[in-house]
């Protein structure tokens, strides 16, 4: 009975419930050391692990759309220049080369010298850099010219678009104002101004259409922002190049009418002293060779010297022959011979036309020294 007594009570019966989570837990680091995470931290680490994953593929999502959008607009770029289009386009910023272009969601570039002239020679004087600055905000015309996507180079040029536009309003014959902008050894470049106010087409002045005098450099005739008058000597379609000349707007002293300074009668002309005798007055130095040299040429068969005079006033120190505009009559030009005071009158007799009469003065001239 005793032992019995002493054996222990019944365990109470109760029921067991889970414990309730632990708020930290310990983790056995080497050399006996605990790291003690909260679980609230562990949960903002996996939040942020999930936030920079979805950034990373939000990311992607957007390069890809951007990705694609390029190949569209490239694709789109190039069948604009296939087709000429002229565009218009906004003027995000400038710098010191030109100025760039929005383009759906890519951005073009217009170099300077492709920028319609309209802009600069509103004021010549001003700098092309400022000129270009007062762009940006605005809207121009402008055509495809390069839009290369392996080397990412979209160019325009507005010069192009007012070619497009403009060029079929230019004829030969047409005469314009205009204002020179770059100058050259072979000619200048000269802006045309239209109808209505402005310089939408450039043409060139080539050396040879810039004076009846010998034009050894441009720039003794010609400099940037003068104003001059021209007329349209050439018009290429294909080339997009208008040819230009200041000195067919001037009477050509080799076509000058003699009777201008000697009348066929003496009395009406009251610069000149007429004399019907040769031997009044001396051959001028230098005319007899030209006139041997002026029979050395093809179609020339005779040459004879006609009236003589003086004038009021010196016109040329140097010998100059002028060639009458007056049509042949029995196969015979007329010649006037100048130098100081001194003019006389020379009869060509030729099977050649004025023109080719003209070019066989020119040449005799340019080998007699």
């Amino acid at each position: 009975m005793l032992a019995a007594s002493l054996k222990p009570p019944p365990f109470p019966s109760t029921t067991l419930t889970p414990a309730p989570a632990a708020t930290s837990f310990a983790v056995r680091l080497p050399r006996g050391g605990r790291l003690h995470l909260s679980a609230a931290a562990t949960a903002e680490s996996a939040d942020a692990a999930v936030s920079q994953e979805n950034a990373a593929s939000v990311s992607a999502a957007f390069d890809e759309a951007r990705l694609a959008q390029f190949a569209v607009d490239w694709q789109a770029v190039r069948t604009d220049k296939a087709q000429g289009k002229i565009l218009t386009l906004p003027v995000l910023r400038s710098n010191t080369g030109g100025v760039i272009l929005k383009y759906s969601s890519m951005q073009g570039f217009v170099p300077n010298p492709l920028l319609s002239p309209a802009h600069w020679c509103k004021d010549p004087k001003r700098p092309i850099q400022e000129v270009t600055k007062d762009l940006v905000g605005s809207s121009i015309s402008v055509k495809v010219v390069e839009a290369n996507e392996g080397e990412k180079k979209l160019v325009f040029s507005e010069k192009d678009a007012s070619w497009s536009t403009y060029s079929s309003q230019v004829k030969i014959g047409d005469t314009y104002d205009g204002i020179v902008g770059s100058v050259f050894h072979y000619g200048a470049f000269v802006h045309l101004r239209f109808p209505d106010g402005n310089y939408h087409l450039t043409g060139l002045v080539h050396i040879s259409e810039v004076s009846w005098d010998l034009v050894q450099d441009v720039q003794d005739f010609l400099s940037e922002g003068d104003t001059v008058k021209l007329i349209v000597v050439n018009v290429d379609v294909e080339k997009s190049r208008i040819g230009l000349s200041i000195r067919q707007l001037e009477e050509d002293p080799l076509l000058e009418t003699l009777d201008k300074i000697i009348p066929l009668d003496p009395d009406l002309s009251p610069d000149a002293e007429t004399t019907s005798s040769p031997a009044e007055i001396e051959l001028l130095p230098g005319l007899e060779g030209i006139c041997n040299e002026l029979l050395q040429e093809d179609g020339i068969t005779d040459v004879k010297f006609g009236r003589q005079a003086l004038e009021k006033r010196v016109v040329s120190q140097d010998l100059e022959l002028w060639l009458s505009s007056v049509p042949a009559k029995d196969n015979q030009y007329k010649l006037l011979a100048r130098a100081g005071r001194q003019v006389q009158e020379v009869y060509l007799t030729t099977s050649l036309d004025q023109e080719g009469v003209k070019k066989a003065v020119q040449r005799v001239l340019g080998r007699v020294p």
